[in-house]
């Protein structure tokens, strides 16, 4: 195992408060032991960008939406258009949010647990009668693709991509399962906001918290990054492909290069027609959250990815953003 633990020196001084030089180079990404889309592991190169040292909060984000005017999509009607024969009563404003069944249920059926909640949407994260009252430092959820992007455009920044976001997870460590180490809980410690306890209907909250936590409850990695595991899944600006085989080019910063390339990762990345999400067109999310459980969803860890229908608010779903350097031509 290779580290370097020590936080590197970025270009100068921070062009945004709260963010954090992640240095550029070759690391391993992927891996080829855990779930099939995260293969095959491969070196990748790429250039050094600064990083929000968290997800972004509550706060930041009513912040933006005091200064703009901005409404999530979870607060609109959705375009009948854009769901052909749907009911329209689940085209009115509503986002998933995260119900725990009273007893142990399949876990193949996701809408054992899952719910659309009308009215559910950031400032309410359970819906009506909820709010984010002494939550201003949690992550925002019930955020779009388009709902990050809009902000990480107000406040002149950018969504990572996948490269950028698991290199900068991995804080400085190689061939390591997780941000800090081999061990889920070394020596019992937890490190992270993940489930513990049966899933879906039983959170023994060891961890102390049943949903979100305030962001920096936890060690920070290897680059001073917090929360890079659980809590919230966040949001990159990569189209999804089933394995790293068929991922996109990385180009200079990770990211797709051309037009063509991103066209051809909006076809590739469709749903199958017969899910609950349709045909719309995916990104890929990192991280895991705080329903991520070992004998469940196993995804607390960097090289593990998830595909993310671009329309889909859900209560565990949040972003940071990234500021990418000008590199020298030639």
């Amino acid at each position: 195992m290779q580290s370097t633990r020590a936080r590197a020196q970025g270009p100068g001084r921070p062009p945004s408060t709260g963010m954090v030089w992640v240095p550029g180079g070759e690391f391993v990404m992927g891996s080829d032991h855990h779930y099939p889309e995260e293969a095959p592991a491969h070196t990748q190169e790429f250039h050094g960008f600064w990083m929000d040292r968290t997800p972004v909060t509550n706060a930041q984000f009513q912040t933006f939406v005091k200064a703009t005017g901005y409404r999530t999509e979870a607060e609109c009607s959705a375009n009948p258009q854009d769901y052909p024969g749907a009911n329209p009563q689940q085209l009115q404003p509503a986002s998933i949010v995260f119900v725990a069944p009273q007893a142990a249920v399949a876990l193949n059926d996701t809408h054992q647990w899952w719910q659309y909640i009308p009215r559910a949407f950031w400032r309410h994260p359970e819906g009506p009668g909820s709010s984010i009252k002494r939550r201003e430092q949690h992550p925002v959820v019930h955020v779009t693709h388009a709902d990050a992007l809009a902000y990480a455009h107000w406040a002149g920044k950018q969504l990572p991509s996948e490269v950028e976001w698991e290199r900068a997870a991995r804080g400085g460590l190689a061939d390591c399962e997780y941000a800090w180490g081999d061990e889920l809980h070394p020596n019992g410690q937890m490190l992270a906001n993940t489930w513990q306890g049966a899933f879906p209907h039983h959170n023994s909250k060891a961890d102390g918290w049943e949903r979100t936590s305030p962001v920096g409850s936890y060690p920070a990695n290897g680059y001073g990054l917090l929360d890079m595991i659980g809590n919230v899944w966040e949001w990159t600006d990569s189209w999804y492909s089933p394995s790293h085989h068929d991922a996109e080019p990385s180009g200079a910063a990770g990211c797709c290069s051309t037009a063509e390339s991103q066209a051809r990762m909006a076809r590739q990345s469709s749903i199958d027609p017969h899910s609950e999400h349709g045909t719309m067109p995916r990104k890929v999310v990192k991280v895991g959250s705080y329903l991520c459980a070992p004998s469940y969803c196993r995804r607390y860890r960097p090289a593990a990815r998830m595909a993310q229908g671009i329309d889909t608010s859900t209560g565990h779903m949040g972003f940071r953003c990234v500021i990418r350097v000008a590199q020298p031509s030639g």
